[in-house]
């Protein structure tokens, strides 16, 4: 039987247009890896533009997995994204392959990496009035309601998070517990040997290359997939895409284009900064590569990867 640390997974992650996928496909490549998507956005089928998903033409040139796997209305938490991404892994270990996980959906990453504690199932009917109590007041209003029922998990989440908002409600009234309560107790690790690789590049650069990459996705049809969305729900996990709130509100009149893309290129900036704050904090990696990705930084790279691999 094979033991647990002779399964290895590279991870790279880092904060979004950091050049992580870029780097992931190379990494592939080179040592007959499988892509795993460990972006929550990247989950779903219908927004491949917004959600910068890898290409047709990248998924043909390596392996790539839970790329485009949900619908518009599914909701996907870290401990069932775990779950799917565990499967996987095994999967591709038992093909003699290396699984690559890349992202910047950190408590997916640390729900696998360290487990989460056990989550309560909470009945369908407490689950769909808290969604339609969001949809009806909307989640600064559900977010007040939260502040006084919750107010450890209130502290914790943006009043515009509709989504983790809900959550947090349905939790409290379903239990009579705080869902900061639940989340402190202890998972299971999955039972492999991590190598991670954050992308973290200087924020200047970074900032630039988000501002860069909404307005090429804006060129590849961002518009026309906003519109598909813009009766879209409140509660509608998928309309936490960067940038698709901001497009919708200039599809309905509300803004101008030049607010729209000024409006989702600050969004951008701002979740760029919380991702690299968050990984700084909350997980030890491998390695950091301190500069936006590109592929003259690969040489340099490859090295590091093959000696982490060859010895863990």
């Amino acid at each position: 039987m094979t033991e647990p640390g002779d399964k290895r997974v590279l991870v790279i992650a880092g904060p979004t247009a950091s050049g992580k996928s870029a780097l992931a496909m190379l990494a592939a490549d080179a040592f007959g890896g499988v892509v795993v998507n460990a972006d929550a956005i990247q989950m779903y089928r219908d927004l491949s533009i917004l959600s910068a998903r890898p290409s047709d033409a990248d998924q043909a040139y390596v392996p790539h997995r839970l790329y485009g796997v949900l619908t518009s209305d599914e909701v996907c938490s870290a401990a069932q994204w775990a779950k799917l991404a565990a499967a996987e892994i095994s999967a591709i270990h038992g093909k003699g392959l290396l699984p690559i996980l890349t992202g910047g959906s950190g408590l997916y990453l640390k729900a696998l990496i360290e487990g989460l504690a056990p989550m309560p199932d909470l009945p369908e009917p407490i689950r769909q009035a808290a969604r339609d109590l969001a949809q009806e007041i909307g989640a600064f209003a559900l977010h007040a309601r939260l502040s006084r029922a919750d107010p450890v998990m209130a502290a914790r989440l943006r009043p515009t998070d509709t989504q983790r908002v809900t959550r947090a409600w349905e939790v409290i009234q379903a239990t009579g517990r705080s869902l900061a309560d639940w989340q402190g107790g202890r998972g299971t690790p999955f039972p492999a040997r991590f190598i991670s690789l954050f992308v973290m590049p200087e924020r200047a650069a970074l900032y630039q290359a988000c501002d860069a990459r909404f307005l090429a996705m804006l060129k590849a049809g961002a518009w026309d997939e906003a519109r598909v969305f813009q009766n879209a729900p409140a509660p509608s996990p998928i309309l936490r895409a960067l940038g698709l709130r901001e497009l919708i509100r200039c599809l309905k009149g509300e803004i101008s284009q030049n607010q729209a893309v000024e409006l989702a290129q600050a969004a951008t900036r701002h979740y760029a900064k919380r991702q690299v704050t968050w990984f700084r904090h909350q997980m030890q990696p491998s390695h950091v590569l301190s500069a936006q990705f590109s592929e003259s930084l690969w040489p340099k790279i490859f090295p590091i990867l093959r000696g982490f691999l060859l010895t863990g």
